[in-house]
C-alpha cells in the first residue's frame, strides 16, 4: 500500500497572505483605470472646452438668441 501523505493545509496568516496579494492588485487596477480616464477622457475634454472658449464671443450669442426670441424680458 502506498500512502503519499497530503502536505499539511496552511492556517496561519491565510487572510493576511491572500489579502495581500488582493489588494496589491485592487490598487495596481484602480491605478491603470485611473490614468486610462485621465488621458483618455478628461484631457481631451478640456482640450475641447479651451479650444472652444479661445475664440467664443458671448455677446454675439447673446444678440443671435435675443433676435431669435430666445429670451422674453429682452428685447
Amino acid at each position: 500500500m502506498s500512502s503519499s501523505a497530503l502536505p499539511k493545509p496552511q492556517m496561519r496568516d491565510l487572510l493576511a497572505k491572500c489579502l495581500r496579494f488582493h489588494i496589491v492588485g485592487a490598487i495596481i487596477v484602480s491605478l491603470e483605470v485611473a490614468a486610462s480616464y485621465e488621458f483618455g477622457v478628461a484631457e481631451p475634454r478640456k482640450k475641447a472646452y479651451a479650444d472652444f472658449y479661445k475664440n467664443h464671443d458671448s455677446m454675439k450669442d447673446f444678440e443671435e438668441m435675443r433676435k431669435a426670441g430666445v429670451f422674453q424680458s429682452t428685447k
